[in-house]
């Protein structure tokens, strides 16, 4: 699901290909000049004493010619700002209108315009100023000399410019760029700047959700995951400048009115905003508003934009453990995530929030990983939660779900944490108290295999007083519905599911290393 920016032309890189651009066109026509010069039979007068050639020329002549060329650098500059102008007003009408001050910011398009503006009103006023009766040959020489060189130098320099601004509009691009404006907020901040500094990165923010948001309509995929990736990239190289950076001081994180009035903050409480400023993550949550607002328009329309966020959200709590020493901006993940799977249920839309879940899990392992007991016991409590609040609305795929993710962050935690595979197994065997007379639904039948099944696994790990426990609540189940689930187990040879799913897991499957342990679990169930 991770954007290809390999396909992203850097704007180095495009300086680079149109100087070289630049270049061959140069010498492609100075050689061109050459031959015919050689041509002509006037090769060597020329090169050997240019200065008596330009005295040579027809007073006449050079008057034309420089009329000629005012009129040249003329057309040229209305090529260049009519094909400008039409290009970058439908970039703005197609993804931002952000574009067009993204585009008129720019150094090279300010340098190109201003030579093209120079080159044309020169030309003119010697034009002007100039006529063929003038008896000195130097002056009409020195205007035809510099006319010459600028009328050449805008034609030569024409295509390669159209090709930056063509470059420069691509929408991959422009998302880079904002990126970069963004973070560069933050790296020449000051005491004196804050204020400024604060409103252009919320303004790049907004930028890239616009952006995005206009991709998920035109059904733009790649550019849609570019911007979804630059606000992961955001928060990201925002962490480590800020746990680096010196100069940002305490003003930096206080939401002050700059940050209060803004959109995405104006509703919230004094609480809301106080635990912000304590927490120091009014960067983070802006980002996160942005990814809850693109999930609650793209589902389930656009399942693309809601899975990419789940995997960055995720990636964004795992990778600032490196940068913060607390959770809370994993907490505050987990508080998205959990309005992730809300905003899924309430759109209907079982096969996002069963992607979403899996991202959940995963999130839940890598913490697992690093010793974060409380919180991987917290993500299984939602875990159960939304399954139960899925089933009741209607999706009952999710309840089975979320009971395989919590048995499989139980087995995970067999060998490494006792506690927290108690507090999980309890959670698993809760998982259906609610609906537990409720025996009509297949759905229940997905619980019972996951309790099953890590029961196998805590009799692999020789845990048998907690597979003893599972079994004594699998005997409340009916008779032919727990042989059921023994005999899936048995047969199902199939690890992958037979159908294409994100997960490719088949819930079905039981390794066979484990399948040797049903034969003692039926016999503690049904005795």
């Amino acid at each position: 699901m991770e954007a290809k920016t390999n396909s992203v032309t850097s704007p180095a890189l495009v300086m680079r290909k149109a100087a070289l651009a630049l270049a061959t066109i140069f010498v492609v026509t100075f050689v061109l000049i050459l031959i015919s010069l050689y041509l002509q039979g006037n090769f060597a007068s020329i090169l050997a004493n240019p200065i008596s050639w330009f005295n040579s020329l027809d007073p006449s002549l050079t008057f034309d010619i420089i009329l000629t060329a005012a009129e040249l650098l003329a057309a040229v500059l209305a090529i260049a700002i009519t094909v400008v102008a039409i290009v970058v007003e439908l970039a703005a009408n197609r993804y931002s209108h952000r574009i067009t001050s993204l585009f008129i910011r720019e150094p090279i398009n300010i340098m190109v315009m201003c030579f093209f503006v120079i080159a044309t009103i020169y030309s003119v006023w010697i034009a002007l100023t100039l006529d063929a009766t003038v008896e000195s040959a130097t002056v009409l020489n020195a205007g035809l000399l510099t006319s010459m060189l600028m009328v050449t130098t805008s034609l030569v320099v024409l295509l390669p410019y159209f090709a930056f601004v063509m470059s420069f509009l691509s929408p991959e691009n422009i998302v880079l760029r904002i990126q970069k404006t963004g973070l560069d907020c933050v790296r020449n901040i000051d005491s004196t700047s804050t204020r400024k500094s604060k409103l252009k990165l919320l303004n790049a923010v907004d930028e890239l959700q616009d952006i995005a948001r206009r991709s998920v309509e035109l059904s733009d995929r790649a550019v849609e995951m570019a911007s979804i990736n630059a606000l992961r990239n955001i928060v990201l190289s925002y962490q480590g400048l800020v746990a680096h950076a010196a100069q940002v001081t305490d003003d930096w994180f206080q939401t002050d009115n700059t940050i209060s009035t803004d959109p995405d903050f104006i509703s919230l409480t004094h609480l809301g905003l106080a635990r912000i400023n304590e927490e120091r993550l009014w960067v983070e949550v802006k980002v996160m508003r942005q990814y809850l607002d693109l999930i609650s328009d793209s589902n389930p329309s656009s399942r693309d934009t809601s899975y990419l966020i789940a995997i960055n959200t995720r990636r964004i709590a795992t990778e600032s453990l490196g940068f913060r020493p607390g959770l809370e901006l994993v907490e505050l993940c987990l508080r998205c995530f959990n309005s992730y799977l809300r905003a899924t249920i309430n759109n209907n839309d079982p096969r996002t929030g069963y992607f979403i879940m899996n991202q959940y899990r995963m999130l839940a392992e890598e913490l697992l990983i690093q010793g974060q007991r409380e919180t991987v016991n917290q993500i299984a409590l939602y875990l159960q939660f939304y399954g139960l609040l899925g089933y009741k609305q209607g999706l009952p795929f999710l309840l089975e779900v979320a009971a395989e993710d919590i048995a499989n962050l139980a087995g995970g935690s067999i060998e490494k944490d006792s506690l927290l595979l108690d507090g999980l197994l309890e959670l698993l065997l809760e998982l259906d108290q609610e609906i537990k007379d409720d025996h009509s639904k297949e759905s229940l039948l997905g619980v019972r295999r996951a309790q099953l099944k890590l029961a196998t696994r805590c009799l692999e790990a020789g845990d048998e007083q907690r597979a003893t426990k599972i079994c004594i609540d699998l005997k409340s189940e009916k008779l032919e519905r727990m042989q059921q689930v023994i005999r899936d187990l048995k047969k199902e040879n199939r690890k992958e599911y037979w159908e294409f799913t994100d997960r490719g897991v088949n819930f079905s499957y039981l390794d066979p290393s484990l399948r040797t342990h049903l034969s003692t679990l039926a016999n503690m169930i049904f005795d």
